[in-house]
């Protein structure tokens, strides 16, 4: 996922608590946890906090009051294995962005972000966790096949996300017909609005709304001619000691068949790990 580059405030007070399900926040919500199967240390021992923007099903998103999706579970096997305590909280996208690039406020993202170039400028990463790929969501009456086709149609993207780029480069940055929306949510009421002719997203979002609204009559288009394999990292802030702890039980549960177990829990199908583990 790509997911937003621009930094716009967004106002949340974080109330940490020691239960295991998620709390109620005046502009949020968190879950709380630990790690199990490694020697705990001691009382003072340090908790990290990983920031999300939970709006991203199956990913990340509010089940009720607690963080939930593949990302949520990925994390707490990865925190197992590292023997770390952690807490994750709904910050909302920008919030997360500029509060890891900071460390004050947060340790850690986790939310379906891309590793980029541009990224990579102001932020580490772990290492690759997820592949994934932009997809093209249409009703199922258009003549839309591929990326080309979405020259001098109305295009919906979640704005500074990697399918922002990608569509900026083939319809042109101030096109008028890139309509650049603050969530994929809102960007996919567009399209069932008729107000767009399509949407761009990454596969997963796609896929999910399309199972969950089968009423709408949409259908996906995979272009992988114009849109290339991209990779998942957990977002530092740069030269953040979590990364040398995250890093090798991050390719523990990639090889242990931890990894394949929850990726078949939220999307049925067996992942490649090799692609994952093999990205650069």
């Amino acid at each position: 996922m790509g997911k937003r580059l621009s930094v716009l405030l967004a106002a949340g007070i974080l109330i940490m608590t020691m239960a295991a399900c998620g709390a109620n926040k005046e502009n949020g919500n968190s879950n709380t946890a630990s790690s199990s199967g490694k020697p705990s240390g001691s009382a003072s021992e340090k908790v990290y906090k990983f920031a999300t923007d939970a709006a991203y099903a199956p990913m990340e998103f509010m089940d009720k009051d607690k963080i939930t999706g593949f990302d949520v579970d990925f994390l707490k096997a990865v925190m197992d294995e590292a023997g770390l305590k952690y807490t994750i909280a709904n910050t909302g996208w920008d919030a997360m962005l500029t509060e890891v690039q900071s460390g004050k406020s947060y340790d850690a993202g986790i939310s379906s972000v891309s590793i980029t170039p541009e990224r990579e400028e102001s932020y580490d990463y772990s290492i690759p966790y997820f592949e994934s790929t932009n997809m093209i969501m249409v009703k199922e009456d258009s003549t839309v096949a591929s990326a080309a086709d979405l020259k001098g149609k109305k295009v919906a993207v979640q704005g500074s996300t990697t399918a922002d780029t990608l569509m900026s480069g083939i319809m042109g940055n101030d096109n008028a017909n890139l309509k650049r929306f603050d969530s994929n949510a809102v960007a996919m009421l567009e399209l069932d609005s008729g107000g767009v002719d399509a949407v761009v997203a990454d596969i997963a979002i796609v896929r999910e709304y399309m199972k969950n609204n089968p009423e709408r009559k949409l259908k996906a288009i995979m272009d992988t001619a114009s849109f290339g394999s991209e990779f998942y990292g957990i977002l530092l802030p740069t030269g953040s000691e979590l990364k040398g702890k995250l890093d090798p039980a991050i390719k523990t549960v990639l090889e242990n068949g931890k990894y394949k177990e929850i990726y078949k829990k939220w999307f049925g199908e067996e992942p490649n790990v090799d692609n994952v583990l093999n990205a650069k």
